[in-house]
């Protein structure tokens, strides 16, 4: 079957929907979604959100599940800790992650957007309900803010504002706990704000960031701000899966008239799609607009017309702009599906691997700066060396070093080294090597570092000897 075109007007692409002619914003009232996809989607943003709020309590091996503390350098991943030296790691995840959201994309489109992501899920799931809840439907918020102040409208603000800033509040806390750990978090919370006055100003601030993004921003993070949404014009085709208007069926559209045969399309115009659309879209202006972030709220606006006015369900579905056009099934895999997927396979597949075999700690051996080495009676020779080790584990480690691939001894200078929890350790030690052992004046020896006698790291490094 020949690919029909869409004969839509595509004046709909030269602006936002939520901007008008004079630049001005164009407040959205979505109405009240529901239905089956709703339903689901409540689900999966409750079991995300639980989750997320759960997240900061939850450890592994007394580490974080997740904490990315940029000021101290310090991430912890799953219960892995990643220092600065692990950086080619979290490269090669972040690579890893930049594939699989194209492939997600090119697949999926914006799948994510309307099931995943924390402005989504907060914004749909948590401040509109508390929003409808409060004011009402979509026609009762609009008459509520046409209405002059009086004492309706003054308690159902302020309680909506108090509200909103209270989670707000929450919602910083617990971004905070993903960057400090919960108990630094719990910490600053025992000893008061006066003793935190940076960390509480940083909480104030977020919690303002955060209730005017949802009060106030909401669907403009989507349209403007995000980059994801920017980009989905490159990463979708007409094969991505997404919401669309199958226009083949719908067209020409005509309002249902009782007792008058019907020679339109199945759409009747009832606008449904457009009241319930967060981002104030017409669906039926053609997929993949910039403003859709496929929360599936037409989809049930839709099914339910179509259910009212015995028509078969999904004038509006998940499909691709292709099979629409050609009136057939959307197909999963095609060659450039199958292209990522192998190459995202071959990124998980090194990053599990260096993720399994990372050593617990990483040492630093270098020769102490301005030392000759020194002969003994003995006929040996000896190297002063300053050593830093990380520890990448959350358990203290009383260190021994070990010469490998030569006899000699290593004596450590002082105290011995003593690595503590997530944290570093320096020290000084002399390595001292039978001179007969030695292949030249600067000779490449390995050290050997150990924690009760099993070999956490190895570290190369040179050994400076007189000539033969």
């Amino acid at each position: 079957m020949a690919i029909k075109s869409h004969t839509a007007p595509d004046e709909f692409r030269d602006h936002i929907s939520t901007i008008d002619e004079h630049g001005k914003r164009v407040w959205v009232y979505p109405k009240k979604p529901k239905g089956k996809l709703y339903d689901y989607r409540k689900w999966v943003s409750y079991g995300l959100l639980t989750l997320l709020f759960i997240g900061p309590f939850i450890k592994i091996n007394g580490l974080p599940l997740l904490m990315l503390n940029i000021v101290e350098r310090k991430f912890v991943i799953f219960g892995i800790l990643f220092w600065p030296q692990d950086f080619f790691i979290l490269v090669l995840a972040f690579l890893a992650m930049v594939v699989f959201i194209i492939l997600f994309t090119v697949i999926y489109g914006r799948l994510f957007c309307g099931w995943v992501c924390p402005q989504t899920i907060f914004l749909e799931m948590v401040f509109r309900r508390i929003e409808y809840l409060i004011e009402g439907d979509y026609t009762k918020q609009r008459a509520l803010n046409k209405m002059p102040w009086n004492t309706e409208k003054i308690l159902k603000k302020s309680s909506k504002t108090a509200i909103f800033l209270l989670i707000s509040f929450l919602i910083s806390n617990l971004f905070l706990a993903y960057i400090i750990g919960i108990d630094e978090l719990k910490k600053i919370i025992a000893e008061g704000p006066i003793n935190h006055l940076a960390g509480f100003g940083s909480l104030v601030a977020f919690t303002g960031v955060f209730y005017w993004v949802f009060a106030y921003f909401r669907e403009q993070v989507c349209t403007i701000v995000c980059p994801y949404g920017r980009l989905q014009g490159v990463m979708l085709d007409k094969k991505s899966l997404t919401v669309a208007y199958d226009y083949g069926r719908g067209e020409p559209r005509g309002k249902l008239r009782k007792g008058q045969e019907r020679t339109d399309g199945d759409c009747i115009d009832c606008h449904q799609c457009v009241q319930v659309c967060p981002t104030g879209i017409d669906i039926r202006n053609g997929a993949q607009q910039l403003e859709c972030i496929n929360c599936t709220a037409c989809i049930d606006a839709c099914n339910d017309i179509m259910r009212m006015i015995d028509k078969p369900e999904g004038l509006i579905r998940y499909d691709s702009e292709e099979a629409i056009a050609e009136g057939r099934q959307w197909k999963l895999f095609t060659p450039r599906v199958m292209g990522y997927s192998a190459v995202l396979m071959l990124l998980l597949v090194a990053l599990t691997t260096l993720l399994l075999t990372r050593d617990d700690a990483q040492a630093t051996i270098l020769r102490t700066p301005g030392q000759l080495y020194q002969k003994t009676e003995q006929g040996t020779v000896k190297n002063l060396y300053n050593i830093s080790v990380i520890n990448k584990t959350n358990t203290n480690m009383p260190l021994t070093l070990k010469l490998h691939n030569t006899d000699g001894t290593i004596q450590m200078v002082g105290s011995e080294l003593v690595l503590p929890a997530q944290g570093k350790a320096d020290g000084v030690f002399f390595a001292e090597i039978p001179q007969n052992q030695l292949t030249g004046m600067n000779a490449e020896i390995e050290i050997g570092v150990y924690h009760d006698d099993e070999l956490i790291t190895t570290q190369d490094t040179k050994f400076l000897a007189p000539a033969k």
